[in-house]
Order: C-alpha cells, then structure tokens, then sequence
C-alpha cells in the first residue's frame, strides 16, 4: 500500500522552493552586481541571458521523462541549487567573482527550469484527482509569490541593513546568499522525507516512442493557426516592460549624479521588492477577475493599456528625482499593479494557445517564447541606457511598448474565451 502525504505538508514548500532559485538568479544578481560596481551594460546584458534556460526548458523536458522520477528530479535539483547559492558566497571576495558568480548563477538557472519540469509533473501525479489539484492551485501561486516577496523584498531589504553597518557588500551578499543555501537546503532535506512516492511516478520505459512523440507534439505547434501572429504577440507584448524591468534597480539604486533616485539597498527592498511585489500580486488577481468577468477579447485591448501607460511613471521620476520615499513607492506600486494587471491577460492567452490535444507541452513552448521575448531586449537595455541616460531610455522603453498595442488588434481571440 502506497503511504499517503497531507499534500499542506508538501505543495507550499515545493512552490516556494521554485520561486527562490528564480528570484536569486533573475532579480537578486541585478541588485548584488550593482551594489558590486558592476556596469549597468554588464549586468544587464550578462544577467538577461540566465533567462536561457526558461527559454529552452522544453526541449529537454523528455531527459526528466527517461531517467528517474520527477520525485528524485525535484529533490535533487533542491540540491543543486542549493549548493549553488552556497558556493555563491563562498566566492564573492575572489578576485573573479563576477565570472564565476554568473557560472554559478547559470547552473541554479538550469537547474531551476529542470525543477519546474520536475514538480509541476510531481504536482499531477501526488494530488492525483482534478479536485486536489483546483484545491490547491491558489497555494501554490500564494507561496511561489511568498518567496518572490521574502527575496526581492526582505533580503534585499537584509543586504541593505549588513551593508550600513558594515560597509562591505561583497559581505553583506555572502551573508544573504549563506542563508539562502542553508534554508533551502533545509527545504530539500525536508523534501526527501515528506515528498509522496506516487506509483505513477516512473521512468518512462519506451524513451524512442517518447521522443517521437515529443517531435510530433513540438511540430503541431508550429502547425497552429496564425502561429506567425502568435509568435509575434508572445515576443513583443513586453518588449518595453522587459527593458525597463532590467533598469529598474540600476535606476532606483544609482546617485542623483548619475541620474538614478539614490535609494539604498534597504529603501529599495522596501519600496520596490515588497510593496511594488504586493502591488504586482494584486494587479494580478485584478486582472484575473476582470477577465473573467469580460472575456480575454474584450478585456485585452484595456488591460494592454492598463499594463503599458503606468510605465510613463518611471519618466516621471527620471524627470523629476523626487526625494519623497512614500511617493516613489506610490509611483512603483502603480506600475507594478497595471504591470501585474496586464500580464493576467496575456497567461490567459498562452492558455488559449495551447488549448488542444498537447496542453501542457504546448504551454511549455509558449512559456518559452515569452521567456525569450524578455531576454533579447533585456539583454541591449544596459547599452541602450548608458548612452542615452535614464530620462530618454524610459522615453524610449514607453515607445517600445507601441508593438503591444498593435498585436493587441491583430490576434484572434474567440468572443466567449476567459468567460467564466
């Protein structure tokens, strides 16, 4: 007789055990090489390829079918993970550390896509019945956005506090990431115990069938209806958010001489990795009900607007600089929420598109395409910003959100999708 697990004992700790290596990797490291002196086209353009293996995490998803479980798999990449955050403090004072930080920072990355495989396939098999899976599909958002919230909010906020008192940011950061590793370490040892041993949960035996299979499904995408215009709405919806969000704490964190608002590390934490995150997750389930409520083609073309005019307040305060901090953090909570608020529609539309035979892998892709929709202008906005200065880049990123509006008006959404 298979044992049976309290899934509470489970689901929030592997949920929030996905959303701590991503935010290390893609919103911890922007702050860290800053505070480090790293440039802003360095950082941006470095740190906007981590976004690589989101980008290609589907076409190894079959490795994760063939060999071993999804049980060992999630358990094991806990591990590596947190032997990476481990060995990121560990080598912060070597002379080298960008390189080998950004080594170290691409294994978690690879390792975190790998465990995202992994546990959303542990998630059907442990809570085996549709009803369990609905139970819980609002913990694991709540706890994944948890993680989102304790890293870019309270460590952030934590590294701000250890560099006032000490004066030292390769310390502080050794500190931060050292507790990182030994809680999710923790988390893994927990997990080797607790996780279910599901008798669904195999290897999966015919592994040329299995990568046939994979081809055909990978190729009936493509096959789609409109797939040029799908593609072309999934790599430009946030072509201007995913500039300006690689800006955002080189701006928020630079001096007033260089045109940046001069926050600490700690004021950044506060205002912009807790109450913008708060302001995110509320926009979100804005969104969601909104939708809801109207249809994804009647909401789309307003939430497209709701999403992209509140990034008109970072010209503000490039413009501006005020000092207020109550105010900065109302600016950022508006653009946190229309941006929470109109990425509600756009998950909605990847759903749409990959509704069919192949759901799930075909979501996968479209997670992929919108992984690499953010790479590729994350990747060119430290260079941009560098030689435009802050004021104009945001200028610029606002005129880079246009392609949103148009590809809003050229996709075909069915009247009644998203309705409840």
């Amino acid at each position: 007789m298979v044992q049976q697990r309290n899934p509470w004992a489970w689901v929030p700790s592997v949920s929030f055990s996905q959303g701590v290596p991503y935010v290390a990797v893609m919103m911890l490291s922007t702050v860290m090489y800053k505070n480090l002196g790293i440039s802003n086209a360095d950082l941006a353009f470095y740190t906007a390829w981590l976004y690589l293996p989101w980008v290609v995490k589907p076409l190894w998803s079959p490795i994760v079918e063939l060999f071993g479980t999804k049980r060992r798999w999630t358990v094991l990449m806990q591990l590596v993970s947190g032997a990476g955050l481990a060995a990121v403090a560990l080598t912060l004072h070597a002379p080298d550390f960008f390189r080998w930080t950004l080594v170290l920072f691409w294994l978690m990355a690879f390792s975190s896509a790998t465990h995202d495989i992994a546990s959303d396939g542990f998630y059907m098999l442990g809570l085996p019945t549709q009803r369990q899976q609905a139970a819980f599909v609002g913990v694991r958002s709540a706890f994944y956005k948890l993680a989102m919230i304790g890293g870019q909010g309270g460590l952030v906020y934590l590294a701000g506090e250890l560099i006032k008192s000490s004066g030292d940011p390769a310390h502080a950061w050794s500190v931060v990431f050292a507790l990182m590793a030994a809680g999710f370490l923790a988390l893994c040892v927990w997990h080797q115990f607790v996780l279910p041993r599901p008798p669904d949960d195999h290897a999966h035996t015919a592994g040329g069938a299995l990568w046939r299979d994979f081809v055909q499904t990978f190729a009936s995408f493509f096959r789609k209806k409109d797939i040029v215009t799908t593609l072309a709405f999934l790599l430009l919806y946030r072509l201007g958010e995913a500039q300006l969000l690689k800006m955002a704490a080189p701006f928020l964190l630079d001096p007033r001489a260089n045109g940046g608002l001069g926050l600490s590390t700690s004021d950044f934490g506060l205002v912009y990795g807790t109450i913008g995150v708060c302001a995110l997750v509320i926009g979100g389930i804005a969104g969601g009900v909104v939708v809801s409520r109207f249809g994804l083609k009647r909401a789309l073309m307003p939430m497209v607007v709701i999403m992209h005019v509140p990034d008109l307040v970072f010209v503000y305060l490039a413009t501006a600089l005020p000092a207020h901090l109550p105010l900065i953090a109302f600016c950022l909570a508006v653009e946190q929420f229309g941006y929470g608020f109109g990425f509600a529609a756009f998950m909605l539309y990847m759903v749409m598109v990959a509704d069919g035979a192949h759901k799930t892998a075909h979501y996968a892709i479209c997670t992929g395409f919108m992984a690499l929709g953010m790479m590729l202008p994350g990747m060119i906005s430290g260079w941009l910003q560098q030689r435009l200065g802050y004021q104009h880049f945001f200028i610029w990123a606002c005129i880079s959100t246009l392609p949103a509006f148009y590809m809003a008006l050229k996709v075909r959404i069915p009247a009644e999708f998203g309705r409840k």
